[in-house]
């Protein structure tokens, strides 16, 4: 069965539909993120709770802003780190090449974080499923930025151009569209999701998850001993 390539406009509406209906709840993650950014430590975890928000948006899931503050999204810091460790290393190599393969590798590579905190997944195959999800793609993940950032900054520009308050209609909007920018990943997710979960279950054989282990199978019972016959 052929996989369907994402849809550039269905995209852009869906988020953008998901994001004016949960947008106070955006706009304030959006603020708690930019504020706690700037904080060593807490910034880990709560970047790591914004890609958890993002996904439960792909899948409808309803979240809260406070959620980026989680415990738990220290666990496994490890990995997080030598995940970041192999895509800053790999964009920077392919940089050297004219900068074109590096905004590939980049835009290909894109996912892999999220393949790592959703589905538990090791780094070098968080980098090979999101490679292979995006395949043949990649042009519509960056049409799809390049449509959104183009609009925010005609809406920005010209809000900017207002006297006297321009300005801050300027950043209040800015925030606004950033928030509809991660409804507009969620949905990008879940179509990637979908799409790896089909790759590897058609092509490898296995989930992206770990299958369980089958149950082994129970032992044959002995058969009975022969009778003893009598001697003469």
């Amino acid at each position: 069965m052929a996989i369907q390539k994402i849809d550039i406009k269905e995209t852009i509406i869906a988020g953008v539909q998901y994001g004016m209906q949960n947008i106070l709840n955006l706009i304030l993650m959006v603020l708690l993120y930019i504020v706690t950014v700037w904080i060593p430590y807490l910034n880990v975890g709560t970047t790591i709770g914004l890609y958890k928000a993002i996904i439960k948006i792909g899948r409808g899931e309803t979240f809260r802003p406070t959620d980026i503050f989680d415990k738990e999204n220290f666990n496994n810091l490890g990995d997080f780190f030598l995940l970041l460790g192999f895509l800053c290393m790999g964009i920077y190599v392919a940089a050297m090449f004219m900068f074109i393969p590096a905004i590939v590798i980049g835009i290909a590579w894109q996912f892999a974080i999220y393949f790592f905190i959703d589905k538990g997944l090791s780094p070098t195959k968080c980098l090979k499923v999101s490679y292979k999800a995006t395949y043949g793609e990649k042009w519509r993940i960056f049409f799809i930025y390049l449509i959104l950032y183009i609009a925010i900054g005609i809406v920005c520009g010209l809000l900017g151009m207002i006297p006297k308050v321009g300005g801050v209609l300027a950043v209040l909007a800015t925030i606004c569209c950033l928030a509809i920018v991660v409804a507009v990943e969620g949905v990008m997710y879940k179509h990637f999701s979908d799409k790896a979960d089909e790759i590897f279950a058609d092509k490898i054989g296995c989930c992206c998850k770990e299958a369980p282990e089958a149950p082994a199978a129970p032992e044959a019972p002995a058969a009975p001993a022969a009778p003893e016959v009598p001697a003469e």
